[in-house]
């Protein structure tokens, strides 16, 4: 649960962070092993970036890269911290007195995120090489022509219908539960609920007595719920509307 927990947080920081990253890697490639003065600076700073990018390639440009660095931050994060928990509920944080070690708990996180960058590093390449494409007029570094997937490709809606998946997820688990909670609460004879007064009641409650992540119990299954279900229909949709223009013409 740690593993898939962890991946699942850093996928939804990614999609909020990403167009950071985008202007991260131009500024970064800007005038690379040329003297100061002597290229032109496309990027004069990160707000600067933002509007040029927006306005010459397009504000999508901004989530250029998404995908790689979706799948990057679930490997490199869902290792690293999902390792770290196992050695932590393992015992192995702790001396044979049962007090904490700060030199294990240091080797520890050491050796899970020498894992989880090895593991998520061909990622991080592709999402790089994705993230410097730009038109000519603003292009910096080595322009790669990658596509992981054509126009109009079914792989592309099911890639859109993942993280879109991912992002429900994480705003409705707190109601999924709560609903969950309200329909399966004993009633009296009149059939008022014995235990919540409603969907706020049930939420704080839960949240006064579990904590905050007694709001997103089951979020894994959640997902592998309605990841497909979100993928499926998107997918179905996409390959009817496009069924249906290509005979309706």
């Amino acid at each position: 649960m740690d593993f898939l927990m962890s991946g699942l947080a850093a996928c939804g920081a990614c999609v909020f962070t990403n167009p950071l990253e985008v202007v991260k890697t131009r500024m970064q490639l800007q005038g690379e092993l040329k003297a100061p003065g002597t290229y032109q600076r496309h990027y004069r700073n990160v707000f600067h970036a933002f509007i040029t990018i927006g306005k010459v390639d397009g504000l999508a440009a901004l989530q250029k890269g998404l995908a790689p660095a979706l799948i990057y931050q679930f490997l490199m994060n869902g290792i690293r911290l999902g390792t770290y928990g196992l050695a932590e509920a393992g015992g192995y944080l702790h001396t044979a007195e049962g007090t904490h070690s700060p030199a294990r708990s240091a080797a520890a996180g050491a050796m899970a995120g020498v894992m989880g960058a090895y593991l998520g590093s061909p990622i991080y390449m592709v999402k790089t090489h994705l993230q410097a494409q730009a038109a000519s007029e603003i292009a910096v570094g080595h322009q790669y022509k990658h596509q992981i997937f054509p126009p109009q490709s079914w792989k592309l809606a099911l890639v859109a219908a993942m993280v879109s998946g991912i992002a429900v997820v994480l705003a409705m688990a707190p109601f999924d539960v709560a609903c969950t909670r309200l329909y399966n609460q004993p009633t009296n004879a009149q059939g008022k609920g014995l235990m919540y007064r409603g969907i706020l009641d049930a939420l704080l409650q839960t949240a006064r007595t579990e904590g905050i992540f007694g709001m997103y119990k089951g979020i894994g299954a959640s997902y592998f719920r309605l990841g497909p279900h979100t993928i499926l229909s998107l997918f179905f949709w996409d390959q009817l509307r496009s069924l249906y223009y290509t005979y309706a013409k």
